[in-house]
């Protein structure tokens, strides 16, 4: 390939995210670098973001959101510039040429406006040949799953939140 690979993971099941991180973790152990930016998501008290000190230097994550959800019907102005501000990172981190670059909930931040399809589109066709890019997020734009080498999608089947479960400290977050 001329280009290194893209990944995707979406659909409305639970595991998106966890699978992501799964593959960073697993180059982590073999010493690769990993960039992951965070799309609409600024919450610093998940795993995720907690494990960064320990995980350094091979573990970058990097948020460009708020703490709180956003209104996807109605996201406001500064939205809009947190993922403008992402997407120019990630544009910057893949030139570092990293064995994983994750972009996590993209695929959501392109459906609902925030990022460009094209724009990203456009970063995907420089992938350096040792990278992986992830994608992920629900409501994946149809280009995306086009311009992907591996797709896969979560369903939901069974989950603990229907049975008033809240989310679990170290499980969902």
């Amino acid at each position: 390939m001329a280009r290194g690979f893209i990944h995707l993971y979406t659909g409305d099941g639970e595991g998106k995210t966890l699978t992501a991180f799964g593959l960073a973790l697993r180059a982590v152990g073999h010493g690769y670098k990993v960039i992951i930016v965070q799309f609409m998501k600024g919450r610093k008290d998940v795993g995720e973001y907690k494990v960064k000190d320990r995980l350094q230097p091979e573990y970058e994550i990097h948020q460009f959101g708020r703490e709180h959800f956003i209104d996807l019907e109605n996201p406001e102005p500064i939205d809009y510039e947190l993922a403008k501000k992402g997407l120019e990172f990630a544009k910057e981190a893949l030139k570092r040429k990293p064995r994983v670059l994750v972009l996590d909930e993209i695929n959501l931040a392109a459906a609902i406006g925030l990022v460009k399809v094209e724009e990203v589109l456009e970063m995907l066709k420089d992938v350096p040949e040792e990278t992986v890019v992830v994608l992920t997020g629900r409501k994946a734009p149809r280009e995306f799953i086009e311009a992907a080498d591996l797709v896969t999608e979560m369903r939901d089947v069974k989950h603990p939140h229907r049975l008033g479960v809240e989310a679990r400290r170290g499980i969902e977050y």
